[in-house]
């Protein structure tokens, strides 16, 4: 025998558990589309990197520099990493945030690489800063409509997980 289900205290508790998992949601599209402090100073140490590295330093000089600019950038993961309001378990990851991590360390990668092909081959004056500048430009151009795309789709993710769940 069954037991008897009222339906309107099961759309209650229905609804107590899909109204956070909403705000969660909000929460990530939030900090994704209006938080762009770590973005723009994580392109402002980028571009002083690239603009320090085309410098004609010794052997030393480089290798202290790269080390500062992973301290730096670490510490810069650290810190927004702790200030976020949100922890997402792993599987909240989607295909789409690693794509966009290696898409966007291709167009970076590749913007250096053009863009101090051609400062050299056209022996410009200043070189590194227009490697700098263009590079950091690619980057900020990639990362907000990069970051907002892998977002996009946890929420899609979250609707069909519960469906499936409330289907079984």
């Amino acid at each position: 025998m069954s037991t008897p289900v009222d339906a309107e205290r099961a759309w209650q508790d229905l609804q107590r558990i899909r109204v956070p998992q909403e705000r969660v949601y909000d929460e990530i599209e939030r900090s994704a589309q209006s938080d762009p402090g770590s973005t723009y100073f994580t392109a402002a140490v980028m571009w002083v990197f690239l603009a320090v590295t085309g410098l004609d330093l010794p052997t030393w000089a480089f290798w202290l520099a790269l080390t500062a600019y992973f301290a730096v950038l670490s510490t810069v993961v650290v810190i927004y990493n702790r200030r976020s309001r949100i922890r997402l378990h792993r599987s909240r990851h989607s295909w789409r945030s690693f794509a966009t991590f290696f898409a966007g360390m291709a167009v970076t990668l590749v913007t250096i690489l053009v863009s101090g092909f051609v400062a050299n081959q056209l022996a410009l004056p200043f070189g590194s800063l227009i490697q700098a500048t263009a590079s950091t430009g690619a980057f900020l151009l990639f990362v907000g409509p990069a970051n907002r795309w892998a977002v996009s789709a946890l929420r899609d993710r979250g609707a069909r997980a519960g469906q499936q769940a409330v289907g079984r």
